[in-house]
């Protein structure tokens, strides 16, 4: 790294060093973990915030994040339990866990019974209760990646969810895990970290959910790591609805075994800035993997999804489909990459991104990107970017259909086409109805205009 460079990152990444030695005391539980945590922050000094000189984020802008004063949340703000009403996935029968600023609220919460074995609890809990196949698992399906802001969740996460699930056992009911932020000042940084381990032939359904009861410009830099057994189907479901003055990073990262099938799912509609960071280690035979994503973006909103898929070993499939509907300055941003190694020979892997402009100063930026080392496999990958299809409403409104509903029509299928992924059937009912209602607010939809 050039002088210059380096001198500068070590301004940038000083403050965030200053805090955690200041914090050490209190990030030193258990023994095991102040290693991994001092890893994480040394690493963040290393890479500093990215840049557009970086490749992969030469479409998205974090210094405003980088420019914020850094104050951890180290402790939930209020939340009376009536405010849970206005949120969504509220009526669904569900284990749900509040966390208020990333911290567990166990008045707020309710798990339901399970079957034996079964652990859906805070992690800050479960590092003092199961700290064995934690420290099994944590942090290592992340080592050794450029990502920074990981590195920072890393060091100073203080709590998120631990959800375990033992060989042959299906939890009973979704797990909801509801995040809401009610921080008012500016820069803010809610760190959520959730471990969650479905063992051989287990099956899983997870809600996962953003929101805020602030207009503060606050940070969510959360990580999810998901460690998915043999022949175990898990669903995973995220719903970012963050503040429209907010940032939103995220990173999941799903190691996938044997004959498993892992669905998920990403619907972003809130945050000023969303990241979205998804990698799927296909390590084994006869992975079945499908990533749907979609993004609803307005007045000077960015939303991005960056993602690599990694076919390790024979015989795995993966697909990806992800629709963005951009209105007014917004703009999304899309880099795919399907990652076929040598020995995943037999590989089936699809990805597709399409985008709806609903304004002339919408924009996109996409690469789907495939990167092959194999020769008997079957890889697509396409983009398309494009404003509604002429055609498509001539053909309507030549079956008596009026302009507006046909309008309305085509807008709502396109979302359409990532919901109805969507498996379990009453998330996939409220999330439907969600779309609806956002879209109806633009004056093209609602207007035909």
């Amino acid at each position: 790294m050039p002088q210059a460079t380096q001198n500068q990152t070590m301004k940038e990444t000083g403050p965030y060093w200053e805090r955690f030695e200041q914090l050490e005391p209190e990030l030193n539980r258990p023994s095991w973990l102040f290693p991994m945590r001092k890893a994480g922050i040394s690493r963040f000094a290393e890479l500093g915030f990215p840049t557009l000189d970086d490749e992969d984020w030469r479409f998205t802008n974090v210094a405003p994040i980088a420019r914020l004063p850094f104050r951890p949340a180290l402790s939930p703000g209020h939340l009376e339990a009536a405010a849970l009403e206005r949120f969504s996935f509220g009526n669904i029968p569900s284990s749900r866990l509040v966390f208020v600023d990333g911290h567990f609220s166990r008045e707020l919460s309710s798990i339901l019974p399970q079957p034996e074995g079964v652990k859906i609890s805070s992690l800050a809990a479960a590092l003092q209760n199961d700290s064995a196949i934690i420290e099994k698992h944590l942090a290592r399906y992340t080592q050794g990646q450029d990502n920074s802001f990981s590195a920072l969740n890393t060091a100073f996460f203080q709590d998120g969810a631990f959800i375990h699930v033992p060989a042959g056992k299906a939890v009973s009911g979704p797990v909801h895990l509801l995040f809401v932020s009610t921080a008012p000042e500016a820069g803010a940084t809610i760190l959520p970290r959730n471990l969650i381990i479905a063992e051989k032939s287990s099956q899983l359904t997870v809600i996962e959910s953003f929101v805020a009861t602030t207009n503060g410009v606050y940070v969510t830099n959360a990580v999810d790591e998901l460690v998915i057994g043999e022949n175990a189907s898990v669903e995973h479901c995220k719903f970012q609805d963050e503040s429209l003055q907010a940032f939103h990073v995220a990173a999941i990262h799903a190691h996938l075994g044997r004959n498993c099938n892992f669905i998920a799912h990403s619907i972003a509609t809130g945050a000023r800035l969303s990241r979205n960071n998804i990698r799927t280690s296909l390590a084994a035979e006869g992975v079945e993997c499908v990533l749907n994503g979609l993004y609803l973006t307005r007045d000077d909103q960015l939303a991005d999804h960056h993602m690599v898929v990694e076919h390790a070993k024979p015989h795995c499939n993966s697909h990806e489909y992800y629709n963005g509907i951009l209105d007014g300055r917004s703009k999304g941003v899309f880099h795919g990459r399907i990652l076929v190694q040598p020995d995943a020979q037999k590989t089936d892997a699809k990805q597709t991104n399409k985008n709806l402009l609903l304004s002339d100063e919408a924009t996109i930026d996409t690469k789907p990107q495939l990167e092959i080392y194999a020769d008997d496999v079957k890889c697509t990958h396409g983009a398309t970017v494009g404003q509604l299809n002429e055609e498509s409403i001539f053909y309507l409104r030549a079956r008596g259909i009026g302009e507006e509903t046909a309008k309305r029509m085509l807008i709502h299928a396109f979302a359409g086409e990532i919901i109805d992924r969507i498996r379990f059937a009453p998330a996939r009912e409220e999330l439907d109805k969600i779309v609806w209602d956002r879209l109806e607010l633009n004056p093209l939809v609602a207007g035909g205009k």
